[in-house]
C-alpha cells in the first residue's frame, strides 16, 4: 500500500486524535480554571497554595436553661353567651341598642309594651286594699268579741268563730300580697335588660312584632369578650407536664398567634382542663384565659396556641443543624486540635425550635459543626468561616444554589434531611 492510499486515513487519524485531546483539556479546564481567569480546586479544596479542607462554621455547646412550649390549634371561645329574649308577652315598642355595642350588667335593650302589666297590678293592689280593710275590721270584732266573753255575754263557739274568721282574712291577704309582688315583677320584665356585659350580636326582632317568652328567635346575643378563652387539645403523654404547671401557684402563660405564627395577637394564663381524655383522639381539652383588652381575639375564631409547658433548667444546648443522622444514630462533628474534626455520638433531649439539648457526649465550650457538614468525613482538616461564606463557598464549588434558597436539603448518610 502506497503513502498516497494511505494519507487520507492518517489525515483522519490525526484530526480524530485532535479532537480527542480537545475534550480532555476541556474536561481538566473545568475543575483547574474559569473563564472569568478564577482558579478553583476540586470540591472541598481551597485554591493552589492554600491549606486543604473544607471551610465550615461552628457553634460552642453552651450551658443554659431552655423553654419548652407545646404548640396546638386552638378556637377563641366566649367565657358566656346568653340569648336575650323577653319574659312577658307583648308588642315590642322600644329598642335602645346598637348592633355591635358594648353594654354592661343591667343595662335596658328594649321595651315591651307595658300597659296591660300596670293594669293587672292596680288590679292585684286593689283586691289587696280591700282585704286589708276586712282583716282589719275581723280584728276589731274579735277585740270585742274577747271583751264580751270576759263578761260571759257570748258564747264560746261565737269568739272561736271569729278567731278562725280573722285567720282566713290574713291568709287571703298573703295571697292577695304575691299576686301584687307577681303583678310588679311582669311590669319590671317589659323592660328587656343585658343579663351580662359584653358585645351585642345582630338585631333579631324590630319594633312592633309581637314577642313572647317561648320565642325561639332572641332579640339579640351577647358574647362576653373581655375576657375570653381559647380552647385547645393536647396529646394525653404531654398531660403529665400540664398538670404539675396547674399546681403551681403561679399560671402557666398561654400566647395566641396569628396563622402563620409570626404574630402574637394575646397573651394569657392556662385556666384548666378537661376531667377526661377523648378516646377517640387520644387528647384532653384545655382552657386559657385571655383579658382581651384589645380585642384582638373573636369567638369561634382559630389561633395557634403555644403553652409554656416547662424550663429545663442548667442544660447542654447546641444549635439543631449541628445534629447528624446515621445508621449507628445521631452525632456531631467536633472541632478538635489543628482545626481536625472528630465524628461524636450524642444522646440529645429535648428540642425546642433551633436548639437541643444533649444528655451525653458533649462538654460545654466544646465547638460543633453547624454549617457545611454534608461533605465532612471524620478527621478531616477543616477552615472556620461565618455561615454565610460557607453557604457561598459551597454554592461556587458544587455549582448550586446554596440551602434555603430554593434547593433540598443536604441529605445524611441515612437519607435523612439534615
Amino acid at each position: 500500500m502506497t503513502f498516497r492510499t494511505l494519507r487520507p486515513w492518517l489525515i483522519t487519524a490525526a484530526a480524530f486524535a485532535g479532537v480527542v485531546l480537545l475534550v480532555i483539556w476541556l474536561s481538566a479546564a473545568k475543575t483547574t480554571g474559569a473563564p472569568d481567569g478564577k482558579v478553583r480546586g476540586r470540591p472541598g479544596m481551597g485554591p493552589p497554595g492554600a491549606a486543604a479542607g473544607m471551610t465550615v462554621s461552628v457553634a460552642k455547646v453552651q450551658r443554659a436553661d431552655l423553654d419548652v412550649h407545646y404548640h396546638a390549634l386552638g378556637t377563641v371561645t366566649a367565657f358566656s353567651t346568653v340569648n336575650v329574649k323577653p319574659r312577658v308577652n307583648g308588642e315590642l315598642v322600644k329598642v335602645l341598642f346598637t348592633e355591635g355595642q358594648e353594654v354592661k350588667a343591667g343595662d335596658l335593650l328594649a321595651v315591651v309594651d307595658p300597659r296591660p302589666y300596670k293594669a293587672a297590678l292596680a288590679q292585684a293592689e286593689g283586691t289587696l286594699q280591700q282585704n286589708q280593710a276586712q282583716l282589719k275590721n275581723a280584728q276589731i270584732d274579735l277585740d270585742r268579741y274577747k271583751g264580751l266573753y270576759a263578761e260571759d255575754s257570748i258564747a264560746k263557739q261565737t269568739l272561736d268563730t271569729q278567731a278562725a274568721l280573722l285567720n282566713q282574712y290574713q291568709g287571703t291577704l298573703k295571697t292577695n300580697q304575691g299576686q301584687v309582688d307577681d303583678a310588679k315583677l311582669n311590669l319590671a320584665f317589659t323592660e328587656v335588660r343585658a343579663p351580662i356585659s359584653g358585645r351585642l350580636g345582630l338585631r333579631q326582632v324590630d319594633v312592633g312584632n309581637l314577642v313572647t317568652s317561648s320565642d325561639t328567635t332572641p332579640l339579640v346575643v351577647i358574647t362576653q369578650v373581655k375576657p375570653i378563652a381559647v380552647v385547645f387539645s393536647l396529646p394525653q403523654q404531654q398531660l403529665g407536664t400540664v398538670a404539675a404547671q396547674l399546681g403551681q401557684a403561679k399560671a402557666a402563660p398561654v400566647e395566641a398567634l396569628d396563622r402563620n405564627k409570626d404574630v402574637t395577637l394575646a397573651t394569657g394564663e392556662l385556666v384548666t382542663l378537661d376531667n377526661q381524655i377523648d378516646t377517640t383522639t387520644g387528647t384532653v381539652k384545655l382552657k386559657a384565659k385571655f383579658e382581651n383588652a384589645d380585642r384582638s381575639l373573636f369567638p369561634n375564631q382559630f389561633v395557634n396556641v403555644r403553652l409554656l409547658a416547662e424550663t429545663l433548667h442548667d442544660v447542654l444546648l447546641i444549635p439543631a443543624n449541628a445534629v447528624q443522622r446515621g445508621n449507628d444514630g445521631t452525632y456531631v462533628y467536633v472541632l478538635g486540635e489543628g482545626d481536625k474534626v472528630a465524628q461524636r455520638a450524642v444522646t440529645l433531649g429535648t428540642s425546642e425550635g433551633e436548639k437541643v439539648v444533649v444528655e451525653k457526649g458533649l462538654s460545654v465550650d466544646e465547638q460543633v459543626v453547624v454549617e457545611g457538614t454534608d461533605r465532612l468525613r471524620d478527621g478531616m482538616a477543616v477552615r472556620i468561616a461565618a455561615p454565610e461564606q460557607v453557604k457561598k463557598e459551597v454554592g461556587e464549588e458544587t455549582g448550586q444554589k446554596p440551602f434555603g434558597q430554593g434547593d433540598a436539603a443536604p441529605q445524611g448518610k441515612d437519607g435523612a434531611a439534615q
